[in-house]
């Protein structure tokens, strides 16, 4: 299994990290609306302590305080550039915003919610998935929300292909060129992986959480898991 530790948005992405926020909404079909999905789902676990899984620049952490009034979120990253800029963006919220440069492969902290956004596709067999779901099940307290906003790929070759071709077509909608889009694919591919949908609910509940995908639009899910109590 591949630590996020080594895990740099700079070289993965080959942008500066503040050109991030722009570039990421030119790459990702319905940005915006997924994290607004996110950021409702989470609302329940509020004002208990919130985890924020490769919080990066902090834009999901910003939807998630502005949401609900009463959060606290922890945001947790290996990048320090990233965290860096999501300092700068959350300062407004005080205290309500912490911040803590590690993995999320490390132990994390007992929470009422824990929430990550295109950032555990970096994570590249689906077992260590499944160990990290059952650590987050076992970190959370009863009645506990876990939400996981990311990309999922079709195992069927038709419908693959299908959502290749979708997502390329956004990014060319962004003014991205076509030929350039597939090689940006191949270049995320170096350290991206993305399973099916119903493979991500699959883990999800054999964590013990029960689950369910809210949203969807072009590969881009957000799946929550509920713990029972």
């Amino acid at each position: 299994m591949n630590d996020d530790a080594s895990h740099s948005v700079r070289r993965h992405l080959r942008i500066a990290v503040d050109e991030y926020d722009a570039a990421i909404r030119r790459f990702i079909p319905g940005y915006e609306e997924m994290l607004a999905v996110a950021a409702h789902a989470l609302a329940p676990a509020a004002p208990g302590p919130i985890i924020d899984l490769g919080a990066g620049t902090g834009a999901l952490s910003e939807a998630i305080l502005e949401f609900s009034t009463q959060a606290v979120v922890e945001l947790i990253d290996v990048d320090g550039e990233m965290l860096d800029q999501a300092r700068t963006r959350l300062e407004r919220f005080g205290n309500r915003a912490r911040f803590t440069k590690g993995s999320f492969l490390d132990l994390l902290p007992r929470c009422r919610g824990a929430v990550a956004s295109l950032a555990l596709h970096h994570i590249p067999a689906m077992d260590d998935k499944r160990a990290l779901y059952r650590r987050v099940f076992q970190t959370l307290e009863p009645g506990g929300i876990f939400v996981n906003a990311d990309a999922t790929m079709p195992g069927e070759p038709v419908a693959r292909e299908t959502t290749w071709r979708g997502w390329a077509d956004h990014l060319v909608s962004h003014g991205i060129d076509e030929r350039r889009a597939f090689e940006h694919f191949e270049e995320w591919s170096e350290e991206d992986t993305y399973f099916p949908l119903e493979d991500e609910l699959s883990a999800v509940a054999a964590a013990g959480f029960t689950a369910e995908c809210v949203w969807s639009e072009v590969g881009i899910t957000v799946i929550v898991g509920r713990k029972p109590g």
